[in-house]
């Protein structure tokens, strides 16, 4: 039996407000009054700090190959070499599901501040990594602890920015949300990537192959600029409108009730997002070195980096066209159909591996797997995220997102790891031709497997989803027996008269009692 939730109008004090002046449609989210900066600039301070992640966790692909010349076996002979490069995402796990959590209970804006600070803290601190005496084996133990704490901080951005991206969003003109959001998360995080194959470049040819221990110093250091950059616009956010009526702040949270409703559609999210992690991580940090097995050993660093920039500017376009696409599509569709279009052009890079990877046809690798990268972008790369804020109730948000966050850095932990392995394993070795094709069959499997899931298990996203969303999460909650009246911040809780109906724009009279 649906529980009522409405107050006894006999009971209620004079001074009590009408539904009308307090109900959810009171102050619309997309608020007319606003100016066009003033609802945008939210959406960019909350979103853009993921700028970072593309930049601290690509740069380090440069500093291994970097570390892998400088060193030679005592580093890839070592554990070294596994750790520095994946321990990141094991710290983005921690962080993103300890800030969801916080995001969630405590605060979006103030979850923001305390990434965006452990960001500027680390990226220094992983820059200045040094070991007792200076022994090789205490600066990498170094690095490797400042990369784990730095990725508490990237992995803050997760659901503390994005979430509170979406959320901020609502504010802006229908039918132009979906591109905002992934202007400011995805297509932050790609143009970071671009940045960190070219920074190291250009510094490689500043300070030259001589002196290539600065090189990845300055690198991992110059990732501090982003969130200090951002620190002051975070400074000045305050919670997104969203987050003030629906939040679960003030309440406790009914977690089966939460676990009931949600757990099928967050499985499918995580999946999918753990599928994409697996195969875009991986490819973007071994990038570089499968361009330097192709160029030969005797080519300059630079020249490998360059070639690693312009795979990295692929991203760019399927990201940017995709922000549209996901608008005029919807991100449901644009997802599975770019993602099984990009496992078709992965099948088609394995088959023709045996041609590209000759020094001369380096361009046509480059091209093929560009336009791989890109259809990845346009697809999971750009909606994944966005599936993920916007299939969730407010109340709840940053733990989902969190959790769907986790499972694809998951993925991209045991990317890293197995690639090498796949690699290893296949027949020839890692510089055979099997060696090259084997990680593209496995990646091009896995995507139309996500194609497959985003058809049959994702439901339709529209531009209002999160609204209604929130109205399908009350309504369930309360033909639980669950009061709704609790959510939100003090300033919205227990007034108005109706959870529900208020929400669909109905008012009833009946007096009720909590159960």
């Amino acid at each position: 039996m649906k529980l009522s939730m409405r107050r006894d109008r006999k009971e209620a004090s004079p001074a009590s407000h009408s539904t009308a002046e307090y109900g959810r449609d009171a102050v619309p989210v997309d608020n007319p009054h606003k100016g066009r900066w003033e609802r945008s600039w939210p959406t960019i301070a909350c979103g853009a700090g993921l700028f970072s992640d593309g930049y601290l966790n690509g740069v380090i692909g440069q500093v291994n190959t970097i570390l892998k010349q400088l060193y030679g076996k005592a580093y890839t002979n070592s554990p070294a070499q596994s750790n520095v490069t994946a321990i990141t995402f094991a710290g983005t796990v921690v962080g993103q599901l300890f800030f969801g959590y916080v995001s969630d209970h405590y605060s979006r804006k103030w979850a923001l501040m305390a990434s965006t600070i452990i960001l500027i803290i680390f990226a220094v601190l992983s820059a200045g990594s040094y070991g007792a005496g200076g022994s090789l084996g205490g600066m990498l133990a170094a690095l490797t602890a400042w990369r784990f704490l730095l990725g508490i901080g990237i992995g803050g951005e997760y659901p503390a920015g994005s979430v509170a991206c979406a959320e901020s969003t609502g504010e802006l003109k229908s039918g132009h949300r979906n591109r905002w959001f992934i202007m400011f998360t995805n297509v932050q995080i790609d143009a970071g990537s671009i940045l960190s194959t070219l920074v190291p470049m250009i510094l490689v040819l500043i300070c030259t192959e001589d002196h290539l221990r600065l090189v990845w110093r300055l690198s991992l250091g110059l990732g501090a600029i982003p969130p200090l950059s951002l620190l002051y616009l975070r400074l000045k956010l305050e919670e997104p409108e969203e987050f003030k009526r629906e939040s679960m702040k003030n309440t406790k949270t009914p977690w089966m009730l939460v676990l009931r409703f949600y757990w099928l559609r967050l499985s499918i999210v995580s999946l999918i997002w753990f599928i994409y992690d697996f195969s875009a991580y991986s490819f973007s940090i071994y990038s570089t070195q499968w361009i330097s097995i192709i160029l030969g050993e005797d080519t300059s660093l630079w020249k490998s980096f360059g070639w690693g920039t312009l795979v990295n500017v692929f991203y760019l376009p399927g990201a940017m066209a995709g922000a549209f696409i996901s608008d005029w599509m919807g991100p449901r569709r644009a997802l599975y159909i770019f993602v099984f279009l990009q496992g078709c052009v992965g099948f088609l890079m394995a088959g023709l591996y045996g041609i590209l990877d000759k020094p001369a046809n380096v361009a046509g690798f480059v091209v093929i797997y560009g336009i791989f990268l890109s259809l990845g972008e346009a697809g999971p790369g750009d909606n994944i995220g966005l599936v993920a804020s916007k299939t969730s109730a407010t109340a709840i948000r940053g733990q989902y997102y969190a959790i769907a966050a986790a499972c694809g850095k998951i993925g991209a932990f045991v990317g890293t790891y197995l690639f090498p392995i796949i690699q290893k394993n296949a027949p020839g070795g890692t510089d055979s031709v099997r060696g090259g094709q084997d990680p593209f069959f496995v990646s091009s499997s896995l995507c139309i497997f996500s194609a497959a899931l985003a058809y049959f298990m994702l439901p339709h996203i529209g531009q209002d989803t999160i609204t209604s969303e929130d109205v399908k999460f009350r309504e369930y909650l309360e033909s639980k027996g669950w009061d709704t009246r609790q959510m939100g911040s003090k300033e919205f809780q227990m007034r108005s008269e109706s959870s529900v109906d208020v929400l669909n724009g109905e008012q009833t009279a009946e007096p009720v009692q909590k159960v």
